[in-house]
């Protein structure tokens, strides 16, 4: 090879590792242990109760760039059976690492720990980790933070700092034994004592001394606030007093700003907002209260925090608000009423997926598999059950369900029992632990929002097989069984597009039906609020191949069985399979 030719092909050499470089030969490895123990707290002028977290409440914040990767070992030092889920990072190809208990693993036992490996891949800006097992999520989760890649940067401004902000609930009570109790009998399990901010309840009717968390600013510099909705059954409204507020993100992904005085966040979203210190020297509070438009209990408390204007940016808990100045925050009521749905859809209807080099809008525009999945809240006759009573009637219990099916947790998880049988050919003399003929329509069509709707359900752990490369439409009916609500439907494995909302029922009559979807940029997600008497319709490619479960994201529908499973089988190419199982085994059932 001559000379010239030599330098041509290490000119192009050089230039591809300048281009891929941030995820080719600059990301990082994290190694992150997370011990799961009991802690003492002392809240809402409670006395001492332990606690199940790892570390604090919340847990350590992840803090990583797109691209890297981690291996992050959770080690259980306690007598709670566990796992961990990411929740918002795709984990291409690698379901194993996902963490919904018996879905893609059996929990990690008392006093034995377990590697998940991850990846920062496909998502930028404010993701979460959270428990997926009972109810110990309420004060097992953390937040993630994913910068952009070395070389990139945000789509606006640097903030001069940033602030982590989780909106979570307290229970005074013991919630994993309570709960079990609770659904043994099918009732409705208890409501929360109070929001927090970051584990801090803030000052509250029965508690006025409760500690507040608070930040500190500089007058004319821009913050970005990473929130997460961590609360367990409530969509929050979120504002600052006497402030607007740019959202310029959701769930990992960046939207179009967004200039409001109030967000408002389902469970298990994610939003990144921008906060501009551009009001007179002083303390303002930030608050969170309930978006609840439903006749089911809930925590009617208000949470709250302080914003205090100071000479230089930092965190500290705060007893009680202490500004520099006498200008003390006056507790505000400028945020909507509990059961405010139309500021609740004015706020979600602004979202637009904003685009960038990094992360291009890739909405399908034509559609090979369409799915349709009424969700419902039921009741099932005490007959039928082995323990019962406590449903409206007294001799009923409730359930959930997704296409008239309540998902029965198995025994044995659900992709080790699927790579076994259909992908490494070495089936179990074990029954499989599901069925796999998850109806992708309802198996009845009915008036869903219409009056006087029956109740029944039937009880099932079916999967809905998609063949890989496809690409889906999937349409959330709410209906007015039971009791109907809003309803966050969280997808594992994806980011979708949410092309559509609407009040009423779907109509599925046209083949080629849509109804006036936005397809020039949907915001991308992986947690929608499916309205009350309402639907919402997603899409997505189905390129990530594994077994990913979706269920609605407040924990007591969830735990009435408001759930499936998807399976995207593998591509054809090598790059389009599932991984294999970690060379060191998965935890045992």
């Amino acid at each position: 090879m001559g000379i010239k030719n030599i330098g041509l092909v290490l000119a192009l050499f050089l230039a591809f590792l300048f281009l891929d470089g941030p995820f080719l030969c600059m990301a990082d490895h994290h190694e992150i242990t997370f011990d799961l123990e009991m802690k003492p707290f002392n809240k809402l002028c409670n006395g001492t109760i332990n606690k199940l977290v790892v570390g604090d409440f919340p847990g350590p914040q992840i803090n990583v760039s797109r691209g890297d990767t981690a291996s992050i070992t959770v080690r259980n030092n306690e007598d709670y059976n566990v796992t961990i889920h990411w929740h918002g990072l795709s984990q291409r190809k690698n379901p194993w690492s996902d963490g919904p208990e018996y879905i893609t693993q059996c929990p990690i036992q008392p006093k034995s720990e377990f590697t998940y490996e991850i990846k920062f891949e496909d998502e930028e800006g404010t993701l979460w980790w959270h428990a997926h097992s009972d109810w110990v999520r309420a004060t097992v989760h953390g937040a993630i933070v994913v910068k952009p890649a070395e070389g990139t940067t945000y789509p606006f401004d640097e903030p001069a700092d940033d602030f982590v902000v989780i909106l979570g609930e307290w229970y005074k009570r013991d919630m994993n034994s309570t709960v079990i109790d609770t659904l043994e009998i099918g009732g409705d399990p208890d409501k929360s004592d109070s929001y927090t901010i970051n584990g801090f309840p803030g000052p509250q009717d029965n508690c006025p001394s409760e500690s507040a968390y608070s930040i500190m600013v500089i007058h004319g510099k821009t913050y970005l606030l990473r929130i997460v909705n961590a609360a367990m059954n409530e969509e929050m409204f979120f504002g600052i007093q006497d402030h607007n507020i740019t959202v310029v993100g959701q769930d990992g992904a960046y939207i179009k700003p967004i200039d409001t005085s109030y967000i408002m966040i389902t469970p298990g979203q994610t939003m990144d907002v921008l906060l501009k210190a551009d009001r007179p020297f002083g303390s303002y509070y930030m608050v969170a209260s309930p978006f609840f438009d439903s006749s089911a209990p809930y925590d009617a408390n208000v949470t709250s925090g302080i914003v205090h204007y100071g000479v230089e940016s930092a965190v500290s808990p705060s007893p009680s608000p202490s500004p520099a100045t006498d200008n003390f925050p006056v507790y505000p009521s400028f945020l909507p009423r509990v059961k405010a749905r139309e500021a609740a859809d004015d706020f979600t209807k602004r979202i637009r997926f904003r685009e960038t080099p990094q992360l291009p809008m890739d909405v399908p525009k034509e559609i090979d598999e369409r799915i349709f999945i009424t969700v419902s809240v039921n009741e099932l006759p005490c007959e039928k059950l082995n323990s019962c009573g406590a449903g409206a009637d007294g001799n009923s219990r409730h359930y959930a369900s997704l296409n008239n099916i309540s998902l029965l947790t198995p025994t044995r998880d659900i992709l080790d029992a699927y790579y076994d049988n259909f992908i490494a050919n070495a089936p179990s003399p074990a029954p499989l632990p599901f069925d796999t003929d998850f109806p992708a329509f309802p198996p009845t069509t009915f008036d869903y929002t219409g009056a006087n709707l029956p109740e029944p359900t039937m009880l099932g752990t079916k999967v809905l097989m998609i063949e890989y490369g496809k690409n889906v439409e999937i349409v959330f009916q709410g209906t007015n069984i039971g009791n109907p609500e809003n309803h966050p439907m969280h997808l594992h494995g994806y980011s979708f597009y949410l092309v559509g909302t609407g009040c009423g029922n779907f109509y599925t009559d046209d083949p080629n039906y849509h109804h006036d979807y936005n397809l020039v940029d949907p915001p991308k997600v992986n947690t929608i609020g499916v309205p009350k008497g309402g639907w919402a319709a997603i899409r997505f490619k189905a390129d990530n191949p594994g077994v990913w479960f979706m269920h609605c994201h407040l924990e007591r529908h969830a735990s009435w069985g408001m759930a499936g499973v998807l399976i995207v089988k593998n591509g054809e190419q090598e790059d389009e399979k599932m991984n294999s199982p970690p060379s060191g085994g998965m935890p045992k059932c």
